[in-house]
């Protein structure tokens, strides 16, 4: 008994000495961009969440630091700001460096595409993370998760949309492949930051918008200048992503890179689960908060152009082969082996 008391005590002084060779090493000091506005609610959450996982997780040793929008100037940026190490991570959406590398966007979401349940299964277990590592390995950056939005409404509107003709010189902020739809069918997207889409609506830069849903619209007033609420096709499962400079994670220790990691997938995790409970939540009140608001949903005409125009879309980019018609047939594979079952598990439920 005394020898295994001997022992035990042994143990616990050498845990303790190693937890004390750990607080006392030099930290290691990284910097994180993100696109968001300083204290922007849920978006900014996350990254917060991380950083505070990695340090206590780590003891101390890895120190992450936020730097908003409003600090670094650059809200649409941060894949640069990674690439380049100015920045040892970053905080966005993968849809947003499109112009860079049109393979970019899927990540994030797809019009007519996966629901966030799908769209994990498919990234985790599905092949594509072994695609996303495919596309941003050349540039020197790991892509990550970085929490899930769910299915995003499909924006605020000026003026009700009755037709496909209503689309025609529509000034709309939309990012992604669905912008590419609405101008594919006559409207004229641009890609506004966070900060600044208020203002823009408001001066009449643009004549609608679409943001995120009533997790983070309703706070943000568009309702004042758009009553319109139109219910989502483009955004089923938006994904924002962390992203981290390959170099810079080569130099950490293996147990801070496995810390990191899961530091990431536990605030992407939490940042899903917000953003549900925020838009359950909001909608609840939205009659009696919200009255002027009108909910639509686009005519059955507008949607059928809008699907077709997306297959046209798809269609040619596939026609281009490569990477990215690699990635298009194994989304659209997984999703219609999924699909189905979603559709005997989650819709056959909801629709008793």
């Amino acid at each position: 008994m005394k020898k295994t008391i001997t022992v035990l005590s042994l143990a616990i002084a050498a845990t303790a000495a190693s937890v004390s060779s750990f607080a006392a090493e030099k930290p290691i000091k990284w910097r994180l961009a993100e696109t968001w506005p300083t204290n922007f609610p849920i978006f900014g959450d996350v990254s917060k969440r991380m950083a505070e996982n990695v340090k206590q997780m780590s003891n101390g040793r890895l120190l992450i630091t936020i730097d908003s929008k409003n600090k670094h100037k650059s809200a649409l940026g941060i894949f640069d700001f990674v690439k380049a190490g100015q920045y040892q991570m970053g905080h966005s959406a993968s849809y947003y460096w499109k112009g860079k590398d049109i393979n970019t966007l899927f990540f994030t979401t797809m019009p007519f595409g996966m629901i966030a349940a799908e769209q994990y299964a498919w990234y985790y277990y599905g092949g594509g993370q072994e695609l996303a590592e495919k596309v941003y390995s050349k540039y020197g950056v790991r892509q990550y998760p970085g929490g899930n939005t769910g299915n995003q409404m499909g924006g605020w509107f000026k003026k009700e949309i009755n037709s496909v003709a209503d689309l025609q010189g529509l000034k709309m902020r939309i990012p992604g492949f669905a912008g590419e739809v609405l101008a594919k069918l006559g409207a004229k997207p641009t890609n506004i930051p966070a900060g600044e889409l208020y203002t823009a609506l408001e001066r009449n830069t643009i004549d609608a918008l679409e943001w995120v849903g009533p997790s983070l619209d309703l706070r943000m007033g568009f309702h004042k200048i758009a009553p319109f609420y139109y219910t989502g096709w483009h955004e089923p499962g938006t994904e924002l992503q962390f992203m981290v400079n390959q170099k810079a994670f080569d130099k950490l220790p293996a147990d801070l890179q496995a810390i990191l990691e899961v530091a990431i997938k536990e605030a992407a995790f939490q940042m899903t689960a917000h953003s549900y409970h925020e838009s359950g939540q909001n909608w609840a009140t939205i009659k009696k908060d919200y009255p002027n608001i009108q909910v639509k949903t686009f005519p059955p005409a507008v949607m059928t152009d809008l699907r077709k125009a997306n297959d046209s879309l798809l269609k040619d980019l596939e026609g281009k082969g490569g990477l990215t018609a690699e990635i298009i047939k194994s989304q659209r594979d997984y999703l219609a082996k999924t699909r189905a079952w979603t559709d005997i598990s989650d819709k056959a439920y909801l629709n008793n």
